[in-house]
């Protein structure tokens, strides 16, 4: 290859941009390669043209060698701010490959979207503070729509007593109730240990350690043990009813069901809700019972106090509308703690995440559920002199 040849091989490619003024028209002359290796020098004096009062501009490409996509883009940009500006533009000079060329940039001139304008604070949380109301509002809603289908299902069960699924009822009640005692008589027994030991360290200042029995005997049986044992119960057997009725929902088993005809409310949910009605009062004993025995330890190794006397002492302070007090409320917490998990788990979408999500919100309705219960009954039974 001859040497002036190999050097203009290696000669970097030049754009090149004049301006100037013919009369009352403004001339802009591109030449030579406007390509994307060529073109970063001129980027910024070509975006900064000005057409300076000029009526028309004539954009002249006859001395443009090479013309890529970014060329076509600068020379199209430029048409489109002198146009703006109310300035009539004219491309003169322009071979039909590179008006095409040109004409496909204009196509697919998409707007770069700006930065959103700030938003005061105390709007987006007016916003999120609506948007969170409306949804609790439909949960709620959809929950009561829930609980009106359990009902009226749960009562046509009952009055047709032959298609109850015994098998299914069993297990759940193994699963809800057999396999919750463990952990169930443990925080019963130490929540007794607990108020014993808190109620002897305040009654010891005024010399009526005795009635620490009345106080574990009322708190325990009115109050704790059935709070107690509904929460740990919503939290194991509540989100279990949801994962399982959600991974049947992901797997489209529930699909299934009705495609060969059952039902799946009285398939999936009405077990599960006579299950735990059945097995949440006795539950309530045994954790009653555990409590006291607690509350009886505790005062027996801190307060000398036998279980002969704790025993008296409780009969004589604590009356029997005490405990039923306590028990009342079991299956009320056991239908509501039932028909929560399985009403998140029947609106599981096709994904695990879903089923997660829904888990954790059944746990917290179901417990928020109860202590609000709990609480309205607490005012209503005082109110009753019960």
């Amino acid at each position: 290859m001859p040497q002036e040849a190999l050097a203009k091989s290696r000669e970097r490619p030049v754009a090149r941009l004049a301006t100037r003024r013919e009369g009352d028209q403004l001339v802009v002359e591109l030449a030579g390669c406007w390509t994307t290796q060529a073109i970063a020098g001129q980027d910024t004096e070509i975006y900064g043209l000005q057409p300076n009062g000029a009526a028309t501009a004539r954009i002249e490409l006859d001395k443009i060698e090479e013309l890529d996509t970014t060329g076509a883009w600068l020379v199209y940009r430029t048409a489109r701010e002198l146009k703006k500006s109310g300035t009539a533009v004219e491309l003169s000079g322009a071979r039909e490959e590179q008006l095409g060329l040109i004409e496909t940039v204009s196509e697919h001139d998409v707007p770069c979207p700006g930065f959103p304008p700030p938003v005061n604070p105390l709007i987006t949380i007016t916003l999120r503070l609506g948007r969170a109301s409306f949804e609790i509002c439909a949960e709620a809603r959809d929950l009561l729509n829930f609980l009106g289908h359990t009902l009226v299902v749960l009562l046509r069960t009952l009055l047709r007593p032959r298609s109850i699924r015994v098998t299914a009822l069993v297990s759940h009640m193994e699963q809800t109730g057999i396999n919750a005692l463990p952990i169930v008589g443990l925080i019963s027994f130490l929540i007794g240990v607990v108020l014993a030991f808190q109620g002897a360290d305040q009654l010891a200042r005024f010399g009526a350690q005795i009635f620490t029995v009345n106080l574990v005997g009322y708190g325990v049986l009115r109050e704790m043990g059935i709070l107690l044992t509904a929460i740990v119960v919503a939290g194991r057997s509540g989100s279990a009813f949801t994962a399982q009725i959600g991974t049947m929902k992901v797997n489209e088993e529930i699909d299934a069901l009705r495609t060969i005809g059952l039902d799946p409310m009285e398939v999936l949910v009405i077990p599960r809700v006579l299950a735990l009605m059945i097995v949440l009062p006795l539950l309530t004993f045994y954790a009653d019972m555990m409590g006291l025995l607690g509350g009886a330890v505790m005062a027996t190794v801190s307060l000398d106090i036998s279980f002969f006397q704790f025993a008296r002492q409780l009969s004589q302070g604590v009356t029997i509308e005490s405990f039923w007090v306590g028990i009342i409320k079991a299956p009320v917490f056991a239908f509501i703690i039932a028909m929560v998990g399985c009403y998140e788990g029947l609106k599981v979408t096709r994904s695990a995440e879903s089923v997660g999500r829904r888990t954790t919100t059944a746990v917290v309705e179901a417990i928020f559920l109860v202590i609000v219960l709990d609480a309205m009954a607490s005012v209503l039974f005082s109110q009753l002199g019960l």
